[in-house]
């Protein structure tokens, strides 16, 4: 059975946190890091921070929209510190 993870990613560069899902987390994050990444590129390197494990790929697309919320960011505020 595949799983899905939804990962937090913190720049070293400006210590902001950059949410995404992934079947592989380790595997983005290294694609995250060697600029493969348009988004993050300018801000890498990156630290894996956080990840949460989902059955399937709606559910962790639907974490991870939640996280990008207002709500979302507060948690991950409290829960990262």
């Amino acid at each position: 059975m595949i799983k899905y993870f939804v990962y937090v990613l913190r720049s070293e560069v400006n210590g902001r946190l950059y949410t995404g899902s992934a079947v592989d987390p380790d595997l983005r994050l290294e694609q995250h890091n060697t600029g493969k990444s348009k988004y993050t590129k300018s801000t890498r390197p990156f630290k894996l921070v956080y990840k949460e494990e989902y059955n399937t790929r709606s559910d962790a697309v639907r974490r991870e929209r939640f996280l990008k919320t207002g709500k979302g960011r507060e948690f991950l505020k409290k829960k990262l510190g």
